[in-house]
């Protein structure tokens, strides 16, 4: 079976199966083996059992203790068992399986694996796996167990079903990597890796498959950009811009002066729009910082010489908010230029409209989601290109542009706070400016890490602060429960709640597998304050700005990177009120509270990532992942910095040294979505 084969060929596979696996982007043999499991269950040794801890999954081995009793109702059966070792006794339960009382009725010896949660009662372990007897743990001990990203009807034995029977029967795939470079960094072999990291047979395999993996998603990634880098910096600057004194007065007129920060990256875009090459450049900024300003500068002094200037934001209702901010702005300082708005769900008469008022030219700056590439939108002449670090534009955008008119200066801005060392890395292709000053009036937000006990108090400081007209965020990890997670789920967690605020507060949720529309109508609402308490996953991270919140209680704090949490955080803190960001916390392990405790302490997101990546370890491959940056498959720039410095080390030499395997790697296109 070679990679290129379509899914359906794998036994077992019909057209029903074929089509769920096409939902998770899974068509051919290749991108199933490119699906990667999210994590694994790892099956270790027994623990005492006075060592049992809240929430985490854990295996014990002891005595059958007393008989095996059946109690509950006739639909919802429960069986219960108590099991003792030297430290303790801890009780186990199951649901809907009566036929176990005679399965355990001998007593002896039992190994049970499964999640402790606490009840009125103490500690239980709810429908754990049983080997009985102990000595069947044996078999599976120190292994790991894939567990993948499902969708409805398709389940995690189906996907590892069809995985195992794909890598047994894999035709040996050529090696990708130049057999130098592999054997300098000490890297496994492709067939090796691709084995491993479905099915490691220890943490050992694992870690050696996916660190050959990451090197090389890593690398293609760094070379594909060092060709874009090559392509942009011959590019001849079509449009020499000049600092106009209209852009000088406008920037004097504001009620706020620019931080010396945000004064050096607009003289440094300045130089470049004027220069006699293409503008291709990232502006670093926290949350917070004043990036927009700076574009809209931008903007307004491209428009001003008589060129368009576009600005694309990552979703529709961030878009619109872009549109209302700027057009109000030019209003107050009676600015005279168009802004226009194209979003992909205007009516087609809007668009009509719209793509009529771009291409004569009437429409100087405009304002748009991914809706601003595509084929329908002719420009009449533009300059400049301002969009965000999830729209990079590749070769084929900028092609598209220049097919359409000259090539346009490309500012990127960023909010993802990375150290600069791996920021010049992953941005090759751009010249790197840092906004690294917040505006004198920001209040810092207060934080607090606190475990669940303090869930009732965070209720009621929230009642609070809504009581004084602000608004809340609550972050939970993920949309639905799935086979090894425990977070909270964001539908079930809404209805709670509203429950427990009463009728007067409102409550409403949001997670990725909701259809756009819904999502920005949810955010809308959340914006007039019809809603004053918002669920939601982390989708909520490129969301709408919203000055009014001030509280962000994150659920299962320890299950994101801290780079992500600070993402979070940035949510609120934006308006004139004093913010505050909870993160809660079922971990006890004191490595949690020391990571959480950084958060604590700084608002810094650059010093934030730079501890982040001091604390990474090898052991943390398992679980935390910042979400979507970069749109990486296997790798994460923080945990997997020093896979990125090695891999940058190697484009280096292959550049110099292997030209023919720098041209097989195909252009970079950029993501084109919001990564959720």
């Amino acid at each position: 079976m070679i990679e290129q084969s379509k899914i359906h060929e794998i036994k077992g596979v019909g057209e029903k199966t074929e089509k769920l696996f096409a939902k998770l982007g899974i068509y051919t043999v290749g991108d199933l083996l490119r699906y990667y499991p999210r994590n694994y269950d790892v099956y270790e040794e027994a623990v005492p059992i006075a060592e049992v801890e809240d929430g985490r999954t854990v295996t014990v081995t002891g005595m059958i203790f007393g008989r095996v009793q059946v109690g509950g109702s006739r639909n919802l059966q429960v069986t219960t068992i108590h099991v003792k070792d030297l430290t303790g006794t801890i009780k186990a339960v199951w649901f809907r399986m009566p036929f176990l009382k005679n399965t355990l009725a001998g007593g002896g010896q039992i190994t049970l694996r499964g999640r402790a949660v606490n009840r009125r009662d103490g500690l239980v372990l709810e429908h754990p796996e049983i080997f009985y007897p102990s000595e069947k743990y044996e078999e599976k001990l120190h292994t790991l167990q894939p567990i993948y990203n499902l969708t409805a009807g398709l389940t995690n034995n189906a996907i590892s079903k069809a995985v195992k029977q794909v890598v047994e029967s894999l035709d040996l795939t050529k090696e990708h990597l130049p057999e130098e470079i592999r054997l300098h960094y000490q890297l496994a072999e492709y067939n090796y890796a691709i084995r491993g990291i479905h099915f490691p047979e220890d943490k050992e395999v694992f870690y050696h498959a996916r660190e050959r993996l990451v090197f090389e998603e890593f690398l293609q990634f760094i070379l594909a950009i060092r060709k874009l880098k090559d392509s942009n910096s011959r590019m001849d600057n079509e449009y020499v811009i000049p600092l106009d004194l209209r852009t000088e007065e406008f920037q004097k007129a504001l009620p706020f002066e620019l931080t010396g920060a945000q004064q050096n990256v607009w003289r440094e875009i300045q130089q470049d729009m004027a220069s006699e090459h293409a503008m291709s450049r990232l502006v670093q900024g926290d949350v917070g910082s004043g990036k927009t300003i700076v574009a809209v500068l931008a903007l307004l002094n491209t428009a001003l010489k008589g060129y368009q200037a576009a600005m694309m934001a990552p979703t529709e209702v961030l878009a619109r908010q872009h549109y209302e901010s700027i057009t109000s702005l030019f209003e107050a300082y009676n600015i005279p230029i168009k802004v226009v708005l194209l979003t992909g769900s205007m009516t087609a008469k809007e668009k009509r409209r719209a793509y009529d008022r771009i291409e004569c030219g009437l429409a100087k700056i405009i304002v748009g989601t991914h809706a601003l590439i595509q084929d329908a939108v002719y420009y009449d002449n533009l300059a400049l290109v301002v969009t965000d670090e999830q729209h990079r534009f590749g070769v084929k955008q900028r092609e598209s542009f220049a097919k359409k008119g000259g090539v346009p200066h490309v500012l990127v801005m960023s909010a993802t706070p990375i150290p600069r060392t791996l920021a010049i890395i992953l941005y090759g292709d751009l010249d790197i400016s840092v906004i690294d000053e917040l505006p004198a009036n920001r209040l810092p937000i207060k934080n607090c890490v606190v475990d669940t006990s303090y869930r009732q108090t965070a209720y009621t400081f929230m009642k609070k602060q809504i009581a004084e007209g602000r608004q809340c965020y609550i972050i939970c990890p993920m949309v639905e429960e799935s086979e090894a997670m425990e977070a909270e789920n964001v539908t079930d967690y809404s209805g709670m709640l509203q429950e427990e605020m009463g009728t007067q507060i409102v409550v409403d949720h949001l997670h990725g597998k909701m259809k756009q529309a819904a999502k920005d109508e949810i955010m809308e609402r959340f914006g007039r304050n019809e809603i004053q308490i918002l669920v939601s996953t982390t989708v909520i991270e490129v969301g709408i700005d919203v000055p009014n919140a001030t509280v962000m209680m994150i659920e299962n704090a320890e299950r994101f990177g801290l780079a992500q949490l600070h993402q979070l955080r940035g949510r609120v803190g934006r308006g004139k009120y004093q913010s505050y960001c909870i993160f809660m916390t079922g971990s006890k392990a004191k490595e949690t509270k020391k990571r959480l405790e950084i958060l604590n302490k700084t608002n810094d997101g650059f010093k934030i990532a730079s501890e982040d990546l001091k604390l990474r370890g090898p052991g943390d491959l398992f679980g935390i992942r910042q979400s979507g940056l970069m749109d990486f498959g296997l790798g994460d720039i923080y945990q997997d910095a020093a896979i990125l410095q090695k891999a940058n080390e190697a484009a280096e030499w292959l550049l110099k040294n292997n030209p023919e395997y720098v041209q097989q790697i195909p252009d970079y296109e950029g993501t084109s979505s919001v990564i959720i």
